[in-house]
C-alpha cells in the first residue's frame, strides 16, 4: 500500500494472537519523493497498543521501521476478529527538519497542510506451532488473515498511539513442595547428628573400658564395628547435605 509520500509495508497490521504475551509487529514506511516526510501514528485503541516511534521524519529516498506492540491480553476475542484500526499520517517537512521538530500542528488540516492520511487493519492470525517430526501436506485456499471491515472511521475516531509500554509479570505458584522437602531434609540430617553424637560417647565409654582392660595391642571387635559405623553414619550425612 503507498499514498503519494510513502510505501506502506505491510498493509494489515498482524499479530499472531497468544494470551498473557506481548505481540510486536514492524510496519516499514519509504520515502519515495526528494522530499522530507513528516509522519504520525493514531489508533482507535491507544490502551492496548505502544508505537515506537509514534512520530518521526523519513528522509528523501530512505526508509524508517515503525515498531507496533499490542499488549498481553486476558481474552481472546471471538473468532480472533479484531476491529481496531491505525491511521498514517504524513505531510511534506521542510529540509532539515528532525523528529524532535514534529509537532501536531504540521498534521492539521484546517492550518492549510496537505495530509496523507492512511489506514492501517488489524489482523490476528493464529501463532506459529512447532515443528512437527512427521510431515504435513500444505493446505490450500485462503490466507490466514481475519476479515475486517472498514467502517469508515474518520481521522477523529484515532488516538496518538503510546509511545512506550509496560511489560507485566504473571504470578508464580507457591513453592510448599520444595519448603516441605527442605524441612524433612534437615530433620533426617539433624537426627543423624544426634545419631552420632550418642555412638561418639558410647566409644569413647567403650575405649576407656579397653584401655583398662587390656594391657596388649589387640583392638577389640566392638570398637572396630562401631568406627565402621560412625564412618557410615559421616558419610550418609555429606551426602543428604
Amino acid at each position: 500500500m503507498s499514498n503519494a509520500l510513502l510505501d506502506i509495508d505491510p498493509i494489515d497490521l498482524q499479530f499472531p494472537f497468544e494470551l498473557r504475551k506481548q505481540i510486536s509487529c514492524s510496519l516499514y514506511l519509504a520515502n519515495k519523493t526528494d522530499n522530507h516526510v513528516a509522519f504520525k501514528v493514531k489508533t482507535t485503541n491507544p490502551k492496548k497498543y505502544c508505537v515506537r516511534p509514534n512520530t518521526g521524519v523519513v528522509l528523501p529516498s530512505s526508509s524508517s521501521e515503525v515498531l507496533v506492540t499490542m499488549q498481553a491480553q486476558k481474552e481472546a476475542p471471538a473468532d480472533l476478529q479484531c476491529k481496531d484500526k491505525f491511521l498514517l499520517q504524513c505531510v511534506v517537512a521542510t529540509p532539515g527538519v528532525t523528529p524532535k521538530d514534529v509537532t501536531p500542528e504540521m498534521f492539521s488540516k484546517e492550518a492549510g497542510h496537505r495530509v496523507e492520511e492512511t489506514k492501517l487493519r488489524v489482523v490476528y492470525v493464529d501463532p506459529p506451532r512447532p515443528p512437527s517430526p512427521v510431515h504435513e501436506g500444505s493446505e490450500e485456499g485462503s490466507s490466514p488473515r481475519a476479515s475486517v471491515s472498514d467502517n469508515g472511521n474518520n481521522a477523529s475516531d484515532f488516538t496518538a498511539a503510546p509511545r512506550f509500554s509496560v511489560d507485566r509479570l504473571e504470578p508464580q505458584d507457591n513453592p510448599s513442595e520444595a519448603r516441605a522437602l527442605i524441612t524433612r531434609l534437615t530433620e533426617e540430617k539433624n537426627s543423624a547428628v544426634q545419631l552420632n553424637n550418642r555412638l561418639q560417647q558410647e566409644l569413647e565409654q567403650l575405649k576407656r573400658g579397653s584401655n583398662r582392660s587390656q594391657s596388649g595391642g589387640g583392638i577389640p571387635f566392638l570398637y572396630v564395628l562401631l568406627v565402621g559405623l560412625i564412618g557410615l553414619i559421616l558419610g550418609y550425612i555429606m551426602k543428604r547435605t
